[in-house]
């Protein structure tokens, strides 16, 4: 696996073996491009979809830049960009296990194989959204600066009938910083 693209297919297959069927999927930041690129190849387990501050489509032109360059900026503008209060991204390095520290360092590895080249996008992605065909909510941190509400919203429009919904006080994780809002707004559009 190379891509996110490829973990779609492998996801599908999980699906298909376990032999599930009306599934919501649900995918956030980079679980939301994977799930975006499940949903345009196959939706037959698929009952609703829902996107979290998922990146994975290029919105703006060639030299625009849609998504917050993580890798070069200084971690605390990055820690800013993440968190509507960047006092939750604080880990103390110093007082995690060497595994711990692993898991860390190869997370941060894996996320730059899979997401370095096109920087955090699909280039084909965005021309394959028209072909989810099941019901789609789009759910924004309201202050998320790694994927702009605007960036949301237009990804929003690319799929059709796709719903955006917006969670304030929150940024790219509104699931962790305004878990009950983001518990709501979920809960009325699966039930």
């Amino acid at each position: 696996m190379t891509n996110p693209d490829d973990i779609a297919y492998v996801m599908l297959d999980l699906v298909d073996t376990l032999g599930l069927r009306d599934v919501t999927v649900v995918g956030c930041s980079l679980g939301g491009w994977i799930a975006a690129e499940m949903a345009t190849k196959n939706t037959s387990a698929i009952s609703r979809l829902v996107l979290v501050d998922a990146y994975g489509v290029k919105i703006g032109g060639p030299f625009d830049r849609d998504i917050f360059d993580i890798w070069t900026s200084h971690p605390s503008k990055v820690a800013a960009a993440k968190w509507a209060d960047p006092e939750k991204a604080k880990r103390d390095f110093s007082q995690m296990s060497d595994a711990q520290l692993t898991a860390v360092a190869r997370a941060n590895e894996t996320f730059a194989r899979f997401c370095w080249d096109p920087y955090m996008h699909n280039p084909k992605l965005r021309q394959r959204l028209h072909r989810i065909d099941v019901p789609t909510l789009l759910i924004w941190g309201e202050k998320d600066g790694i994927v702009s509400t605007t960036y949301g919203e237009a990804y929003a429009k690319l799929i059709p009938g796709a719903k955006f919904a917006t969670v304030p006080g929150a940024g790219h994780y509104p699931q962790i910083e305004e878990p009950d809002a983001f518990l709501s707004t979920l809960n009325g559009f699966i039930q």
